[in-house]
């Protein structure tokens, strides 16, 4: 995925000796710079249908001229850019520390033939065994308890909380973490009765997530329930481990290994959600994915959406010094966003090295952090106005609203939105220093015309390729995650009594009584 090393070190000399103007010599400059600087990805409102739905992408109030944008077009034809996209989608080997290619785009029909074939197939597989469910093949089940841990259950449970509030078929309830109050919590809200466990582990190997499901099956043994193991259904790269650990063939939901866990929403993994919102409604999010696909995967330069993300991303962070992004969902059912990104960005860009092993020459991935509108400006955004720190903002929000109160909610949602990035902008000087905001602080601004399965389908997409643009205007490779790994080895050589640890961590044992 690297490009040259000279030709990428002279375009990043090139953006260094870039002036950098403010947003408001920007804007002055140029009058057509908010149409130069949004993007619009739509897609059809219904199947086969000419309405469209989409989302604008604002990026005018962020520090990015025509030279710049110039400069970075320049460092993307140096890193390769267009031939990572192309290995992406055509199945190359993009994970090259695994030696694997990374083809979620298939989950969605963005792949070669034979990858969108395996993944139709298993989907429709899925498809049969969510209508199974819902007509009652497994009895009467009103909730399911879906346990996994990482990209196994962040994507699933920022989509059901974003899609399921108010056509739920099924009461899903995301569990991850191996503290058994969160799976006591899940326990009280369900019937074991009417209760589907769903397990979701790449490996079927996890111990968080494997601890978890031995629980959950206990707890309906214990509640009476006949056959538990009877109740499962697992969702797994690994069917073979599925079945040795006991679920029945029928109800293994595989999907293919070149798919990475953060990236695995669109795969079994979204079983839960499917289970929740019906297999409808999971196809529309495919299809809202596919829209930000063909427009990732057809469009050059600075027309590409989340090339330019990934633009404005580079600015900051490389350039400007930014430590962190900070995103804000005005949009109670996106509250859960930001953690899934922190492990999409984090995860995928959090790396040291480059794809060929060599020091990384600048930061790599930004802390990613946010919260929800208008809570949020009541916490964080004192910081943000008047604070030391430079931080580049997205604002996410939906034009119609999820309600169905007094307008008023929604207007006041959105005045308070478009507000915020208005006011980072301008700033508002005063003779009393305390009362003065310094302004020219970016932020991009994302609007969808509804937050509906199709618009987050295209919401996921969109980061997903933003982050793999980063990567490879980075030169690294987003798709491994072996820093995740050393802290799980040394609690297995805390769990065994074997190795040698330092005295702080020996007393901490011996005062937690591990020791």
């Amino acid at each position: 995925m690297n490009g040259s090393g000279d030709t990428t070190g002279m375009a990043w000399d090139a953006l260094r000796a870039l002036e950098t103007r403010s947003l408001s010599a920007l804007f002055a400059a140029d009058p057509g710079r908010v149409e130069a600087m949004t993007r619009r990805i739509g897609w059809p409102v219904m199947p086969d249908s000419a309405a469209e739905a989409g989302m604008v992408i604002d990026y005018s109030k962020t520090h990015l001229g025509r030279d710049a944008l110039d400069a970075f077009e320049q460092l993307a034809e140096a890193a390769g850019f267009a031939a990572a996209r192309e290995a992406l989608f055509d199945g190359g080997i993009v994970n090259v520390t695994e030696g694997r290619a990374a083809t979620h785009g298939a989950l969605r029909g963005s792949g070669t033939p034979a990858q969108v074939e395996e993944a139709d197939a298993l989907l429709a597989r899925m498809g049969m065994l969510v209508e199974a469910i819902h007509q009652g093949a497994l009895g009467e089940i009103r909730h399911c308890i879906a346990i996994g841990i990482g990209g196994s259950a962040l994507g699933p449970a920022l989509a059901v909380d974003a899609l399921a509030r108010d056509l739920a078929m099924v009461d899903v309830h995301v569990v991850s973490n191996i503290d058994g109050l969160a799976l006591e919590q899940a326990f009280d809200a369900c019937d074991p009765e009417t209760t589907l466990i769903a397990v979701a582990s790449k490996t079927f190997t996890t111990i968080e997530t494997m601890t978890n499901a031995a629980s959950a099956l206990k707890w309906l043994a214990d509640n009476g329930v006949a056959d538990p193991g009877g109740r499962v259904v697992a969702l797994t790269a690994s069917p073979e481990k599925a079945v040795e650990w006991g679920v029945d063939e029928t109800r293994v939901l595989p999907f293919p290994e070149s798919v990475g866990g953060r990236y695995s929403l669109f795969s079994s993994i979204g079983f839960p959600v499917a289970l929740a919102i019906g297999m409808d409604e999971f196809r529309a999010m495919l299809a809202g994915a596919k829209a930000v696909d063909d427009h990732f995967r057809r469009t050059e330069g600075r027309a590409n959406a989340p090339l330019l993300a990934a633009f404005v991303d580079q600015f900051y962070t490389r350039l400007k010094g930014c430590q962190t992004r900070a995103v804000f969902a005005y949009d109670e059912r996106l509250a859960l966003l930001p953690d899934y990104l922190q492990q999409l960005e984090m995860e995928s860009n959090g790396k040291s090295v480059t794809t060929d092993g060599a020091p990384v020459d600048g930061p790599t991935a930004p802390v990613t952090w946010g919260g929800v509108g208008t809570d949020a400006q009541h916490a964080v955004f004192q910081l943000l106005h008047q604070g030391t720190h430079l931080i580049p903002v997205d604002f996410i929000a939906s034009i119609a609203p999820g309600d169905v109160l007094d307008p008023a909610h929604h207007r006041t949602l959105l005045m308070n939105c478009l507000a915020q990035g208005a006011a980072l902008m301008a700033g508002k000087p005063s003779d009393d220093p305390a009362r003065a905001y310094q302004g020219d602080r970016p932020s991009t601004t994302i609007l969808v015309d509804d937050c509906d399965a199709a618009a987050f389908g295209a919401l996921i997409a969109f980061h997903e390729h933003r982050t793999f643009a980063n990567a490879v205007l980075m030169g690294i490779n987003p798709f491994d995650q072996f820093g995740v790994e050393l802290g799980k080895a040394i609690a297995k050589q805390i769990d065994s009594g074997e190795g040698e640890f330092d005295p702080s961590t020996r007393a901490l044992m011996a005062a937690a009584g591990l020791g």
